[in-house]
């Protein structure tokens, strides 16, 4: 059987996180939000399963420090990042450290639903 991740949206743009939050919610996905790294790693255990959708540019703690943060902590989650200020480097960046996923900024809704199927399929 099958279980579908729990998908967690980390990006200080609040009209980010409710769009996102709407199309994933009505795709059936089970959706938390923060507004920043710290909020995340208050909440969420390391050892937790899912999908980390993560804006790169973020005040404080970026998404290049927490995908490594998370690393070092061998977590489990997935993470697709998303980012409207995209630099020459940061998708080989990103997915040179695991990631699964890059979407620049505006996106559209099937890449990413595609995108967290094929996780849920590897995941399965």
């Amino acid at each position: 059987m099958i279980t579908t991740p729990k998908v967690y949206i980390v990006d200080d743009d609040e009209s980010v996180r409710i769009g996102l939050s709407r199309l994933l919610r009505s795709a059936g996905y089970e959706i938390e939000t923060f507004n920043s790294a710290q909020s995340f790693l208050d909440s969420v255990p390391a050892d937790t399963k899912g999908i980390l959708i993560l804006d790169i540019r973020m005040p404080d703690i970026d998404g290049f420090q927490l995908q490594a943060k998370l690393n070092s902590l061998s977590s489990r989650l997935q993470v697709i990042f998303i980012t409207a200020h995209a630099l020459a480097g940061d998708r080989e960046r990103a997915m040179g450290a695991g990631a699964k996923g890059f979407l620049q900024k505006p996106f559209n809704d099937k890449s990413l639903l595609d995108l967290i199927s094929s996780i849920t399929f590897e995941r399965g």
